[in-house]
């Protein structure tokens, strides 16, 4: 379930920003200054599977990657946590139980432990069963996930646990061990995550969240660029996101519910200031309507849950 994130600035002006809609090819906002411009405009963004295409195929699992890759994803999007023993696999949620056989924390338990359980138990295919449950995948470590993706593949590793030492110690021991830190792009929703990996000038880091949310908050509703992203990092952020705005009044607060498009050319244009190619990946682009908006404001990338229904309409 989507979070929704909670602006406390004037709401009347927020409205009218986030409610705009969305950029297409023959509007003034989105019109191209040139030639060259337009042309760059067209030129369509790679396509991250996300969760390795977590509509498709169980989730963060081999079978999904492998599925993926067959239907000609560009790179892949992956959850990682490590096990009490310091091993890190590939699971997004907390608790086992939401989509294995299993239950507890990753963190709870031995790699061995893991081993034994199904993580396609609880996926659901388009006519409502249960495939995987007759046919078990199992958890896979991050060792055995970078070995099964080409090397011309993107790898984006997002870092999903907490005491958030635990998961960074362990996956810099696998991206040591596999020197493979040239091959991955890492990200966390996590400050503290975030804050222990930029002291590692190996890793290629997306900037915090917070960071990205606050610039585009900016951008969108001061129509104000006030820094941008530090160069030789990147950049993650849902084209869409549901969102809270609030409004302080002196006995009280009026919220109103929205959902924002927060990247804009304006947005686009404050985040490639700096550095004209910094990488933005826009996640959450789900259907051909996004993808369009997308493609307008040059995302690097775009994140997708069924690589095998957007990757006809993209490629």
């Amino acid at each position: 379930m989507p979070v929704h994130h909670r602006f406390l600035l004037p709401l009347a002006a927020a409205m009218l920003v986030c409610t705009a809609p969305a950029l297409t090819a023959g509007s003034a906002a989105s019109a191209p200054a040139n030639r060259a411009e337009a042309a760059h405009s067209r030129v369509k963004p790679l396509v991250i599977a996300h969760r390795a295409g977590t509509e498709d195929a169980p989730e963060n699992t081999l079978t999904a990657i492998a599925q993926s890759l067959r239907a000609g994803a560009d790179g892949e999007w992956l959850s990682v946590q490590a096990t009490t023993d310091r091993v890190p696999v590939l699971y997004r949620p907390a608790d086992l139980s939401a989509l294995t056989d299993g239950s507890g924390p990753v963190a709870g338990h031995q790699l061995r432990e893991l081993e034994e359980l199904n993580a396609g138990y609880r996926f659901k295919d388009a006519s409502g069963g249960y495939p995987y449950r007759d046919r078990p995948v199992r958890i896979p470590t991050l060792a055995a996930a970078l070995d099964a993706i080409p090397a011309d593949k993107q790898i984006y590793l997002d870092l999903k646990q907490t005491p958030a030492q635990h998961v960074v110690d362990a996956v810099t021991r696998v991206l040591d061990d596999k020197r493979a830190w040239g091959r991955v792009r890492l990200y966390s929703t996590d400050a503290e995550v975030t804050q222990l990996l930029a002291k590692m000038p190996q890793a290629h880091l997306a900037e915090s969240r917070d960071a990205t949310r606050q610039r585009l908050a900016e951008v969108a509703l001061e129509h104000a660029c006030k820094s941008t992203p530090p160069v030789g990092s990147w950049t993650a952020f849902e084209l869409k996101r549901p969102m809270v705005l609030a409004e302080k009044f002196t006995l009280g607060t009026g919220e109103t519910s929205v959902t924002a498009q927060l990247w804009t050319a304006e947005s686009v244009r404050c985040f490639r200031a700096a550095a004209p190619g910094t990488p933005i990946v826009m996640l959450g682009v789900n259907t051909p309507a996004d993808l369009r908006p997308a493609t307008q404001l040059r995302a690097t990338a775009v994140v997708v849950d069924s690589p095998q229904h957007m990757i006809p309409t993209t490629h």
